[in-house]
């Protein structure tokens, strides 16, 4: 028998189970005023740049702002999905690939988990906002959520500022829902074997066999290793995991630099300078520190890095994409989340 509420008494949603998928970020669109929006947010987290901020904030707004939005712009531009051009020349609508892929993969995992999970996307920086997202979740009767930064690797600067971000949303809230997050997986037998099946199937599908395979980070400045940040020790290990299962040599290197300070080495685009000159001359490259393709890996790496090694005298380049909304990372993604998922959830 369904209870009587008094009058006033606000609706008692049926209790469910939400969760939340959450990606580093994009600008709304490839324009100068929206990167530097984006970027304004993202470079003043202080998990990003780790220096004081009254100091930062300076070269910050008085420096960078005033310079690198409009050549970020420009490269957003290159990837950019969708949109036209008005009369200006500026793309008008359409959306980054990490927009896209994460909502196919938020998409993809209420196909798999139904009606008894509620899944909800959002990014660290830019829109859909962490906040937005999670008062959605509590509109809809979540009172269990499970956040899941996708990170394979843990980094104060990437799943530390996440649920930073939930924490700090959540202070504001009366009635607090219960709360797991998801730990990172960069040695997860699940994230060897996606990563290894889809590299296995776009080598497959090249003209040429790669001398090496390069397994490009993200990179972090060399402090980060120092403060105990583990994301170089687990990134190494994705890299030799990943050659283990695929049984062919895997090199690291850490791409993305900014500033002058000492980065993790060895840098991405040294590294693609070098190899010709070592005897590589057929390269394919991979970025398993990303669940999703974006700027840093489509401009950067498909884009500029082939231009590097190809200058050096490279010969055949391929860029392999990330797990994306692929066949093998969705299972993966499906298993992982049901392995947190657990006691709250029905076992599929």
């Amino acid at each position: 028998m369904a209870a009587i509420l008094p009058d006033g008494h606000p609706p008692v949603l049926t209790p469910r189970v939400g969760v939340l998928l959450v990606n580093l970020g994009t600008p709304d669109a490839p324009d100068r005023a929206s990167v530097k929006r984006y970027l304004a947010e993202f470079l003043s987290d202080p998990r990003v740049v780790e220096i004081p901020q009254f100091l930062w904030q300076i070269i910050l707004r008085g420096f960078i702002l005033n310079t690198r939005p409009s050549k970020t712009a420009a490269n957003y531009a290159k990837i950019w999905e969708g949109g036209s051009p008005d009369a200006s020349g500026a793309i008008i609508g359409g959306e980054s690939p990490l927009r896209r892929i994460t909502r196919e993969q938020a998409s993809a995992m209420t196909a798999h988990f139904g009606d008894g999970v509620i899944v909800e996307w959002a990014m660290r920086y830019g829109n859909p906002s962490i906040p937005e997202r999670l008062a959605a979740l509590k509109a809809a009767g979540c009172d269990r959520i499970l956040i899941a930064p996708l990170y394979p690797q843990y980094s104060s600067a990437t799943t530390g500022t996440v649920n930073d971000k939930v924490f700090e949303t959540l202070q504001d809230w009366r009635w607090q829902p219960a709360l797991r997050t998801l730990p990172p997986y960069h040695d997860d037998p699940a994230h060897i074997a996606a990563l290894a099946t889809s590299v296995r199937e776009q080598l497959a599908g090249l003209d040429f066999r790669p001398d090496l395979l390069l397994a490009s980070f993200h990179g972090m400045p060399a402090r980060t290793l120092e403060l105990g940040d583990p994301y170089h020790c687990q990134c190494a290990k994705t890299a030799r995991l990943l050659g283990e299962a695929l049984d062919v040599p895997v090199q690291m290197s850490f791409q993305s630099r900014l500033g002058r300070a000492e980065w993790l080495k060895p840098y991405t685009d040294k590294t693609l300078a070098d190899l010709p000159g070592q005897g590589v001359r057929k390269l394919a490259v991979i970025s398993p520190g990303f669940s999703a393709d974006n700027l840093e890996t489509l401009e950067e790496i498909a884009l500029q890095g082939r231009e590097t090694f190809f200058e050096a005298g490279g010969e055949a380049f391929a860029y392999l994409s990330c797990l994306n909304a692929d066949a093998a990372g969705l299972k993966m993604l499906a298993d992982l989340l049901a392995r947190e998922l657990a006691g709250w959830v029905p076992a599929s």
